[in-house]
């Protein structure tokens, strides 16, 4: 077994978990405890991905990411590079696909924060970022682990819209999800088998920690 696309898929789940955390957080607590005009038509533009096909959220990356669109025209210029068809164009793709997946369990676990812990902190004369970081965050672990791992194994299953952006490039953005496609494809199910055989057991690893997580917060709620 070719064993090249699970770790392209490994390492694209990691990568693209570590950015959406630290992207998700601030979003998450904005939409948890900030009031401003638009904050509705923002969050339903951020759950977006959760409703649209991924062949749409694919074909709109596409045109944005391509050497006529404005991300993909601006990156060219810079770096000489074309952004489409690269392992950067699928994290990319990967961490726009997967935001919803990052900020909804940050911002449940957020807003069951109580307020009067928050209240305590300005009393004692914390900035809202101060609070943010000691309070909410040590308040939030669980919520913080869910969305990690919900965004891990989101990534890790990703299909239609990496195809989309990067086709299927051996050694670039040929992950194991495609490989089981186009070995199924080519009738190789021996191959595919064994891929699919390998994702099963890390996917039921990493839910079987969520149930301990959620278990665990319900305990101590």
């Amino acid at each position: 077994m070719d064993f090249v696309p699970l770790y392209l898929s490994v390492k694209l789940a990691c990568v693209s978990t570590c950015v959406l955390i630290l992207l998700a957080a601030p979003l998450a607590y904005m939409l948890a405890y900030s009031r401003f005009a638009g904050k509705s038509l923002l969050e339903a533009l951020i759950n977006m991905p959760l409703a649209l096909p991924p062949t749409v959220v694919g074909f709109y990356l596409l045109v944005v990411m391509g050497p006529k669109g404005t991300v993909g025209r601006i990156w060219e210029s810079a770096t000489g590079s074309p952004l489409l068809f690269t392992f950067l164009g699928i994290t990319i793709a990967s961490i726009v696909y997967s935001l919803p997946f990052a900020i909804q369990p940050m911002k449940a676990a957020f807003e069951k924060i109580d307020r009067r812990l928050l209240e305590s902190a300005y009393v004692l004369g914390l900035s809202r970022f101060s609070t943010f970081l000691k309070v909410i965050i040590p308040n939030s672990i669980a919520g913080i682990a869910a969305s990690a791992i919900l965004v891990f194994i989101h990534s890790m299953g990703a299909f239609g819209v990496l195809l989309m952006v990067g086709g299927s490039i051996p050694g670039e953005t040929k992950v194991a999800s495609i490989a089981i496609y186009e070995a199924t494809e080519a009738l190789n199910y021996r191959e595919a088998g064994l891929m699919s055989l390998t994702l099963v057991p890390i996917s039921y690893a990493f839910l079987l920690l969520i149930n301990r997580l959620n278990r665990s917060k319900s305990h101590g709620a």
